[in-house]
């Protein structure tokens, strides 16, 4: 049987999207006795604004944090929960009271003791400040702390995700006595930045980079092996491919042009991952501003699906590195999405006449209206240059703003200033973490960051996502999700583009740098530096 490149791609990608339900990473061999000391150099990009996960999804906060603080739970592969700040847990009959034991012996970074108090602070900092903690912990009424070690978690309604969320870098647990001295909308100073994890801030030079040491009485000895972790704020994607390949660096999450990454994989000492971890979910969407009168316009938005060739994004925009991801829900959770809904049939013809008949006939110039493109700089620019060629074919000049995060995220969250978003929202490893804020009209709160961005108001649809949140009953959960995914797709809420592809490139002295469900979003307590490699 012959493969044609769209059906090897998407073979490509399903082959690392099947391990959001389980398997091992290709790149793990079989087991080494790890070795201690050494430092290592991690490349990153944008120049990361937050660092810890309590008061933002972005992915500066989740890739950086664990290192710092940590969650109550880790996850293998399979997305099965292991201990980590708590050591057992059970939950009631009913769903609605989750109890930990906590770890012994744990310290803050400052020397004082971790303590369920700790836990009960964090619960309620993340539901309050937290894009998706809002809606993790919606339901929380009281966090019970009879004894230092145990924390209860008490719900009004159950919450058939919440064990899943509380990894290291969806819920990280925060010292009380030093983050209640804040406001909620804050991060901490260097200073501040303190935790349980394996490695303590020490220096941090913003555009340049952060500098982490190994902490010396970390619970879980003989980790961390590595002695010193150095983040190196490299924002050009060649220079951050010359490093990888010259040794100057060690590893980096997506860190090279997708034109690079076969050149790379030839290279005998990288390794390229291309695991899809079931932390992250991907899924790039186009959202719409319904605070621009032209957009609130359904045949508008219907136009501007129809001007998009899904296919041909991934096969030249992303060099074949992802799927089609038609629905609200990627592609990428088989569990919840829904395969009937199909991307819909590139038509530049159909999307001019939908454009005339709403009332926007071409000018003099051939051009309709101008709008502002914003986009994710987490992304590939190619994206923005894709979808304005494909939009300017119809006769919408999309003007690309080419922002930095910090301005990204101020722009479409704050001062909204933009007509027209593409984001890269996470679909997580659940719809209600990952999909239910960007939809939910009790999500929109100026300022809160990858929440709902358009401002999309929708009683029906809120409904739905508010059931499918507390349904304890996988089957009956799932035809909830395929209801909103029928709703929000017949009214053009967005356009769903693709379920990227994601890649770590590592040197391959790098031993066991993504042990589990999260992937690079992990600790780093569990890497070491082969000196044999």
């Amino acid at each position: 049987m012959s493969i044609n490149r769209r059906h090897f791609n998407q073979l490509l990608l399903l082959g690392g999207a099947g391990l959001v339900f389980g398997g091992i990473p290709s790149w793990a061999g079989a087991a080494e006795t790890p070795v201690s000391g050494g430092t290592l150099n991690w490349a990153y990009y944008p120049d990361p604004t937050a660092l810890i996960a309590i008061n933002t999804s972005s992915g500066t906060g989740q890739a950086i944090g664990p290192k710092i603080n940590e969650g109550l739970l880790d996850f293998d592969y399979d997305l099965n929960p292991t201990p980590f700040l708590a050591t057992s847990w059970s939950v009631s009959d009913d769903g609605l009271r989750y109890s930990f034991a906590l770890r012994k012996g744990v310290k803050w970074h400052d020397g004082k003791d971790f303590t369920s108090e700790d836990v009960k602070f964090t619960i309620f900092r993340l539901k309050e400040a937290h894009p998706r903690g809002r809606i993790t912990f919606q339901n929380v009424t009281s966090v019970e702390t009879p004894d230092p070690l145990t924390a209860i978690i008490v719900l009004s309604k159950p919450a058939p995700y919440l064990i899943s969320a509380l990894g290291s870098s969806e819920s990280p647990i925060v010292p009380k006595h030093v983050y209640e001295t804040f406001k909620p909308t804050e991060q901490p100073t260097l200073a501040q930045t303190i935790g349980t994890g394996p490695f303590i801030l020490k220096e941090w030079v913003p555009g340049s980079h952060l500098i982490f040491d190994r902490n010396p009485d970390y619970w879980d000895a003989p980790k961390p092996y590595l002695d010193r972790v150095v983040l190196r704020v490299i924002l050009d994607p060649a220079a951050r491919a010359a490093a990888l390949e010259t040794g100057e660096i060690d590893i980096g999450a997506n860190p090279v042009p997708l034109s690079d990454v076969e050149r790379l994989k030839a290279n005998s000492n990288l390794v390229v991952d291309t695991t899809t971890y079931a932390y992250s979910g991907p899924q790039q969407q186009l959202f719409f501003n319904y605070e621009n009168e032209i957009l609130t316009k359904k045949d508008v938005r219907l136009a501007i699906a129809h001007a998009i060739d899904l296919q041909k994004l991934v096969d030249i925009a992303l060099f074949g590195y992802g799927q089609v991801s038609p629905s609200p829900i990627s592609t990428a959770l088989p569990k919840w999405y829904d395969p009937s809904i199909k991307a819909r049939e590139p038509d530049p013809k159909l999307a001019n006449k939908l454009l005339d008949d709403a009332g926007y006939p071409r000018g003099a110039n051939g051009t309709r209206f101008k709008l502002r493109l914003a986009y994710n700089p987490f992304l590939q620019t190619s994206y923005a240059d894709f979808i304005k060629q494909s939009l300017a074919a119809v006769g919408i000049d999309a003007e690309i703003l080419q922002l930095d995060l910090a301005t990204f995220l101020k722009t479409v969250y704050t001062d909204r200033t933009w007509d027209l978003v593409i984001e890269s929202l996470s679909n997580t490893f659940d719809p209600t973490l990952g999909v239910q804020r960007a939809y939910w009209s009790k999500n929109f709160k100026i300022g809160l960051v990858f929440s709902n961005a358009s401002h999309y108001s929708n009683p029906e649809v809120d409904a739905v996502l508010e059931a499918a949140a507390t349904e304890p009953d996988e089957a009956k959960r799932r035809q909830l999700w395929y209801k909103f995914q029928h709703i929000v797709h017949d009214d053009v809420v967005s356009v769903d583009l693709v379920a990227a592809g994601a890649q770590i490139v590592a040197n391959k002295r790098v031993k066991n740098f993504a042990p589990g469900a999260q992937g690079i979003n992990n600790s780093f307590g569990q890497i070491w530096l082969s000196p044999n490699a």
